[in-house]
């Protein structure tokens, strides 16, 4: 099992008291590595909340109430008033045959028309996991299916730091491997935003390493698609995210987390 170690970055640091540890602790070795925490934003807002309907109709009264008129509504009450004294159109100073009611006809037979997009897509139907085309009103997280021992996790990407990498070199590097080179993502900063730590099952520990110490560092998605449609992996809100990483290794992934 993955073990948690501390959180920090986005987060608090962990509430763990220091411990001193043994000359033996000390001695043992740690592979280092880097994963990308690969965020997608949203695309379109969440729907409304009652409070917040409530409060937003509260705010469209207090500034319908405080706003002045527009050309269109000083237009239309002089249009009605010389219509009411049976004057010309012509008397009025709009210089179109058109009057402002029928404008404001046309406008309204125009949005009747509009149609907003659905903001639930085939996507989310079919509960397309790869798909990007998913849940756009959430923040969606990468996460891949990989190898940790004899057993199998889903996972932030991540990859061992060779030697003379920087741990910001080798998270490049890590976005590049697993993602492929059609997928364009910012990573944000030079020190890691997350870290955990396990230790390998002891069928394949060495004197080498005895587990990995993990940087986290957060990458923002901005465009392309994910090489190998084949290989598995996941797009996953945090609630997903829940359900679908280790319980150990989501306390210190998911604080990292916006819902």
């Amino acid at each position: 099992m993955l073990k948690n170690s501390l959180r920090f970055g986005r987060t608090v640091l962990a509430n763990s008291p220091v411990k001193l540890h043994s000359s033996a602790t000390f001695s043992e070795k740690w592979d280092l590595l880097t994963a990308v925490l690969i965020e997608r934003k949203p695309v379109t807002s969440p729907e409304l909340t009652g409070i917040e309907k409530d409060f937003k109709e509260y705010l469209s009264a207090v500034e319908f109430e405080r706003s002045l008129k527009n050309d269109t509504e000083i237009n239309l009450e002089k249009e009605r008033a010389i219509t009411t004294q049976k004057k010309e159109i012509e008397d009025l100073d709009l210089k179109s045959t058109r009057t402002t009611q029928d404008f404001i006809d046309a406008c309204k037979e125009e949005f009747a028309k509009f149609k907003p997009a659905e903001k639930t897509t085939a996507a989310d139907q079919t509960n397309e996991v790869k798909s990007l085309q998913r849940k756009l009103s959430k923040h969606l997280i990468f996460v891949q299916n990989q190898k940790i021992g004899d057993q199998s996790f889903y996972i932030l990407p991540q990859g061992i730091r060779e030697d003379g990498e920087t741990l910001r070199q080798c998270a490049e590097r890590v976005l590049q491997e697993k993602c492929g080179d059609q997928v364009k993502a910012q990573i944000f900063g030079n020190a890691p935003c997350g870290f955990y730590k396990y230790k390998y099952p002891k069928a394949v520990r060495s004197e080498t390493s005895v587990g990995a110490k993990v940087f986290i560092y957060f990458a923002r998605y901005a465009s392309g698609q994910i090489a190998g449609s084949e290989s598995d992996f996941k797009w996953l809100d945090k609630s997903e995210l829940k359900e679908v990483l280790p319980a150990s290794y989501s306390r210190s992934v998911l604080p990292l987390l916006l819902d």
